[in-house]
């Protein structure tokens, strides 16, 4: 369950923070007190989509945090440890809101985007917004509520899951079988790049020698001439320099013994001579293969500019011509087995056809079942409500023929009468502002989704407008029932709901000079008598209204105790 939240420099709130108790917590205080501040800075640090304007004016940023305890076999834990965000005691979401517009999630104390605070989100909380009376005039919506109700055994999921995948098999036949004209150019041209490219017998390493060739070849004349010019100075020559340590060698020879460093000059010599003759033997054998081959260049050279207009054609470097054609043989393979390919998608799409209308037909048949019981449980809370000759109709259309949608082949409406003997017609037709009102909490109530753990949070934000008298009180026991399974979180106007609460929270707000500040104060006691009183009689509270605050309250709290 929400056990606390922080909010600082949020909206007109500077600092704020506030515990919350098991079952029915409630909301209650003057228009524009900023009592939906709560709740905008719960939906904020549950993913909602952030503004920058809700900074409080003069603060860099809003901090706000909220912290859940989750019982010891919530399936919450399970989640948390998947992706690596568990941690001993209260689960905690924090989000921070920048003035340049920037924000930061955060679970556990660690970095999150905003998909994963909503799917955490979703699995603690479930809010009813102010107007979500009003959303059940949607045929999606009511669908959604319907299948919140029934959904079994993943029936909508593999629904889901068979368009996704028709989806997927679609988008590959329209490429397969998209302009046939420009498959059939993509395949000569393909066969023509890659004929010519064979042609040359590429690799990696014959470009690289064909490169060292041409360049040996264009240069030979010079390189042989080079050679020799190095080659008479120090070996050819009568004064070569083989000769000059030739005669130092010889000449030391005679000395040998006398003096060691004379035989260290000896040795080096020797040496030297020895390097001097192998290098020039080298050299001599290079320019003894160089051959002027005018013939042999032209070819190096015109394989060359073919290599090199090549590369400019498919706009690479002449080295990586051989893996341009390994690619463009993989495509054209491809392409050439498309045929193939698009039968074997069609086959598959079929059978995909089938297996999503078989899904789709058993999540009808589910609907259907379920909108009875759904149909029977609003009808017994709209009695409570004095609605008791009103009724519920679901009705759900399977349509064989219709084009496959993630939610399946059903057309969902809700239909209502609001007295015996009526025809049924759509809600926005038949039910007036009052009767919608009572039916969206029916609905809501007999919908909620969850399995009763007590981790999941439910939020009314003014989920009874546009209901008053004896009603309300009801409204106020349907409300504190769902708290025995769920906490729940009210705000609301009507005095004989907030009597049900165990818990209640006064928002105020105060002008101090040029600042105005939002305050929520836990009631207790007569502080709470005070509160209720001010609900039901005004700016001017009377004995009797005080009276009738405290009884209202004994009453609640005498029906907590019978329920606990």
């Amino acid at each position: 369950m929400l056990s606390h939240i922080d909010i600082r420099d949020f909206a007109i709130v500077d600092q704020l923070e506030l515990d919350f108790g098991a079952g029915m917590n409630v909301l209650t205080g003057e228009t524009g007190a900023g009592k939906s501040i709560l709740l905008d800075a719960l939906g904020l640090c549950l993913g909602d989509r952030a503004d920058s304007g809700t900074v409080r004016p003069g603060a860099k940023r809003a901090d706000l945090s909220v912290s859940f305890r989750l019982a010891p076999d919530s399936p919450v834990h399970d989640w948390l440890a998947e992706h690596d965000l568990d941690e001993d005691g209260d689960c905690i979401l924090r989000r921070t809101i920048h003035e340049s517009g920037r924000t930061r999630g955060y679970i556990n104390g660690r970095p999150a985007p905003l998909n994963l605070l909503k799917a955490l989100g979703e699995q603690l909380v479930d809010i009813h917004g102010q107007h979500a009376h009003q959303l059940l005039l949607r045929r999606h919506v009511q669908r959604r509520i319907l299948d919140e109700h029934a959904d079994e055994g993943g029936a909508l999921e593999r629904v889901r899951s068979l368009h996704q995948q028709l989806r997927a098999v679609d988008e590959e036949l329209r490429a397969l079988e998209g302009d046939r004209e420009s498959h059939e150019d993509r395949l000569a041209l393909l066969r023509y790049q890659v004929d010519e490219l064979a042609a040359l017998e590429l690799t990696v390493e014959g470009i690289e020698a064909l490169e060292q060739e041409q360049k040996r070849l264009a240069n030979a004349g010079a390189l042989i001439q080079m050679a020799q010019q190095i080659l008479d100075p120090l070996y050819d020559d009568e004064q070569s320099a083989q000769a000059a340590l030739g005669r130092a060698s010889r000449e030391l020879d005679g000395h040998a013994g006398l003096d060691p460093a004379l035989d260290e000059a000896r040795e080096l010599f020797g040496n030297a001579l020895v390097q001097l003759e192998e290098g020039c033997d080298a050299l001599r054998r290079f320019a003894d293969n160089l051959e002027l081959d005018p013939e042999r260049l032209a070819w190096a050279e015109e394989r060359l500019g073919q290599l090199s207009d090549l590369a400019r054609k498919h706009r690479c470097r002449p080295e990586a011509l051989p893996e341009r054609l390994e690619a463009l043989q993989a495509e054209l393979a491809e392409l050439e087995g498309a045929g193939e390919r698009v039968q074997a998608l069609r086959e598959q799409r079929a059978a995909l056809h089938r297996d999503y209308r078989e899904a789709a037909a058993t999540l009808s048949e589910q609907r259907q079942a379920h909108a009875r019981a759904l149909e029977q449980r609003v009808a017994g809370l709209l009695e409570e409500l004095s609605m008791g000759g009103a009724e519920l109709q679901i009705q759900v259309a399977f349509d064989a023929e219709a084009e496959p949608t993630p939610h399946g082949l059903d057309q969902v409406e809700f239909l209502v009468r609001t007295n015996p003997g009526q025809a049924f017609g759509p809600l926005a037709k038949v039910a007036s502002g009052g009767e919608l009102s009572r039916l969206g909490l029916a609905l809501q109530v007999a919908s909620t989704k969850g399995t009763g753990a007590p981790t999941l949070t439910l939020v009314f934000d003014e989920a009874d407008s546009g209901i008053g008298g004896a009603v309300a009180e009801v409204v106020g026991r349907l409300l504190a029932s769902l708290g025995q399974r769920y906490q729940v979180l009210c705000i609301t106007h009507l005095p004989q709901v907030a009597a049900q609460a165990g818990c209640h929270f006064q928002v105020s707000k105060h002008s101090e000079r040029d600042r105005t500040r939002t305050r929520v104060t836990p009631l207790t006691g007569e502080q709470r008598i005070q509160e209720v009183a001010r609900m039901l009689g005004g700016v001017e509270i009377s004995d009797n209204t005080l009276a009738s605050a405290r009884e209202m309250l004994e009453r609640g709290a005498g029906r907590r105790r019978e329920t606990a």
